[in-house]
Formats: structure tokens, C-alpha cells, sequence
């Protein structure tokens, strides 16, 4: 019944600093839409944004920044990623380290958002 993952939203309690992060780090498109509301798109995707205490209607239960775990694959080799990280100071918190994704085996690394939410980067291998 289902085919894939169309968006899924983030809290933030780090408007600026999240879009940065997901734009200028990792190089998803902003992209505004409805009534002043911002997603971060990549591919046929994207991730909704909602701000913590300012969630649009319908939400989580429990909209809670810093509550995802999050894993992209990289349209790039793991290395230029890693590279790109450290070019931006963000810190690798594990990794490169095998792990198993969807479709079959990955090499990931792990960073954080701004809010605390996991990232993982991986390219298949």
C-alpha cells in the first residue's frame, strides 16, 4: 500500500540554525510554500518545518525537537561528505562504520543538527 516517504517534519528550536545546517552542510533547497510555511527539499523529498511552540495544524502528539533519527543517502562518495563536514566544523560523531540499510549494506557516519537530532550520511557499498 504504501510506495515511499513523501516528507516528514522536524521541530526546531533553531529556525536560522537548522535551515543553514540542512542548506549550507548538507545541500538541500529551501523552498517556501502555503501560508509562510519552509521545507528542505533533495531529491523527490523534502522535510517540513515546523518551530517548537509554533507547530502548524495537524502535528505529532508530542512535537519535540531533537526527538529524529534521521538517515540520508548521499548523492556524493562518503569521503567528499566527511570532507565537507570537517570543512564545516561539524563533528563526526561515529563513523565511517558499516551498517545496513533499506536496500542492503551502507557505510555511515553520524553527525548532529543544530536541535540534537541524529544524522546519518551514507553512500551503499
Amino acid at each position: 500500500m504504501i510506495a515511499r516517504i513523501d516528507h516528514v517534519v522536524l521541530t526546531t528550536r533553531h529556525r536560522e540554525r537548522c535551515i543553514a545546517f540542512y542548506t549550507r552542510v548538507l545541500g538541500m533547497r529551501l523552498e517556501t510554500f502555503g501560508e509562510g510555511r519552509i521545507a528542505l527539499r533533495f531529491g523527490d523529498q523534502k522535510i517540513n518545518l515546523h518551530e517548537a511552540g509554533r507547530e502548524f495544524e495537524p502535528k505529532a502528539t508530542h512535537p519535540t525537537p531533537g526527538g529524529l533519527d534521521l538517515c540520508f543517502i548521499a548523492s556524493v562518495p562518503l569521503d567528499e561528505v566527511i570532507r565537507r563536514l570537517a570543512a564545516e566544523a561539524v563533528p563526526i560523531e561515529l563513523g565511517p562504520v558499516p551498517k545496513t540499510g533499506a536496500t542492503g549494506p551502507i557505510r555511515s557516519v553520524y553527525v548532529r543538527d543544530p536541535d540534537g537530532n541524529l544524522v546519518e550520511i551514507a553512500e551503499p557499498t
